[in-house]
């Protein structure tokens, strides 16, 4: 068998080409930004030919850089930012719009109709999920009636729906030429459209959306023996490469965690922030706003499921100091300023830019930074920024911990912001718990190479992906228990104040 095995992870903001040995050590990566684009206020798009591009790009650099070919990758995953809906043509292989994305507010009004109406209720049944403009299916909705032609090719069989997932896997074994119209069930469970205890498309949810059932890729397990496809001598790999897994970004991230018992918990810190909590095979309706999800299904084992508390804005916070603000050059300058203070000088900042999602579910929300006087500084909005981050992950802590009774006693971490120490320590002391970061940070790679691994043997078991994992380090919690009740009161004082901001009945 080959020595290694390869992930593509596309991203919200940028798609990596991650080469990993059976260590579970990186080999090799290349990574590479994409644009996006924010054609109104609320609204977040992708150009999916460009995301295609990229993909090319990354994954010929990775292997040039490792002096590797096709043949020395086992398998091939995939994993990919999660309810960014791509319409595309599978005759030409055009997309019809931009790749609408998940931030993306512009359906609005469909998810407040639908609760109105008390549809709300059957999606919540069926699908897990409220209605929200957070989820695919109010994005292909607004396609199919606001983009001239696509409900008649739709109609006749021609255009075609997926997460990012799905627009790749098609590209990389064939396109127009043979390639599969697939996906998995994790990105499947992000739509709106699926059924979470048949794992199939069900007809009265496409109906809510009057989205034809033609237009959907077929449902497959996260990890694929018999696999999904194989990449084409004339594609990016140069090679035929078997794709054996493919799962969401933050499923992912949970198998690269090696979250693979029930109560075990990882956060993904990203553009937004993800805390899963896996439940076994026990579908756990939440109360407290959370998400119920498929947390990943290997071969034709039971799916597992998963509580899911998802925050739209924490890493892209840090971007908008960067780009909108210009209060810093790079990101990692957000720790240093912040730390030119002892605290936050009593500012709060709830970055509310997409409404807020966990455990909130407001649409109506817009960002806010209160408590602010003459004597704050850059430095004080720099470190309420890092607050917000942990102080929003709280939040979805406290609902986990009220629908699961699991009380988290260490918080695994990944996703780029864990590099910034002083917002990993600020985490541990809004939280009173110990934070772990391992030492392969990029787990949602690392999970897609694990799920095709399994699949193909490179990997045997969980066992020995659970002998992979390693602690880098553990930040442990310093604040009185009275300093953690005050902030945190303040930042619930602070999350009011951004509530009833915009109408969107």
């Amino acid at each position: 068998m080959a020595d290694f095995v390869g992930a593509v992870d596309q991203g919200t903001t940028s798609t990596r080409f991650m080469i990993f040995d059976k260590g579970g050590n990186e080999i090799a990566r290349h990574q590479l930004e994409h644009e996006q684009i924010l054609p109104q206020q609320g609204w977040v798009e992708h150009n999916p030919i460009e995301i295609w591009e990229r993909t090319k790009t990354v994954i010929g650099t990775a292997l040039g850089t490792a002096n590797l070919q096709a043949s020395d990758l086992a398998a091939l995953g995939i994993t990919n930012q999660r309810e960014t809906a791509v319409v595309w043509d599978r005759k030409t292989g055009r997309p019809y719009y931009n790749a609408i994305v998940w931030q993306d507010t512009r359906t609005d009004r469909i998810a407040s109709a639908l609760d109105r109406s008390g549809k709300g209720d059957v999606i919540r049944q069926k699908a897990g999920l409220p209605p929200a403009t957070y989820f695919s299916a109010g994005k292909v909705q607004w396609i199919l009636e606001n983009v001239d032609g696509v409900r008649e090719a739709a109609e006749r069989g021609d255009a075609i729906f997926g997460n990012t997932d799905s627009w790749l896997l098609w590209n990389l074994t064939g396109g127009t030429d043979g390639g599969v119209h697939v996906t998995d069930v994790t990105n499947a469970s992000r739509t709106m459209l699926m059924n979470l205890e048949t794992l199939d498309w069900d007809e009265e949810l496409l109906g809510l959306f009057g989205i034809p059932r033609s237009m959907l890729p077929e449902i497959k397990p996260s990890s694929l023996p018999s696999g999904y496809g194989t990449t084409r001598a004339n594609g990016p790999l140069r090679g035929e490469v078997p794709l054996t897994g493919a799962a969401g970004d933050q499923q992912a991230a949970m198998i690269g965690q090696v979250c693979f018992s029930p109560g075990e918990a990882k956060n993904t810190y990203g553009t937004g922030n993800f805390l899963l909590l896996n439940t076994g095979e026990e579908l756990v309706r939440s109360k407290n706003g959370l998400l119920t999800t498929v947390c990943y299904q290997l071969g034709d084992a039971k799916p597992v499921y998963a509580l899911e508390g998802s925050i739209a804005v924490t890493g892209s916070a840090v971007q908008w100091l960067r780009d909108q603000l210009g209060i810093i050059r790079n990101a990692g300058e957000s720790e240093s300023l912040a730390r030119q203070v002892e605290d936050s000088g009593g500012v709060y900042f709830v970055p509310a830019f997409s409404g807020l999602f966990a455990p909130y579910w407001r649409s109506d929300a817009r960002g806010a930074i209160v408590g602010l006087s003459r004597y704050n500084t850059n430095a004080h909005i720099a470190r309420a920024t890092l607050e917000s981050i942990c102080y929003q992950t709280r939040d979805v802590v406290e609902a986990m911990e009220q629908d699961s009774g699991v009380h988290l006693d260490v918080l695994r971490v990944d996703g780029g912001i864990t590099v910034n120490e002083l917002c990993m320590q600020i985490q541990a002391d809004v939280l009173g718990v110990p934070v772990s970061r391992p030492v392969v940070a990029e787990t949602t790679a690392l999970g897609a190479a694990y799920a095709a691994g399994l699949a193909v043997g490179f990997w045997s078991s969980q066992d020995d992906l659970r002998q992979n994992w390693n602690e880098s380090k553990r930040w442990s919690p310093d604040w009185s228990e009275e300093q953690r009740d005050t902030g945190y009161q303040k930042w619930k004082k602070a999350v009011e104040r951004t509530l009833d901001w915009v109408d969107v009945d």
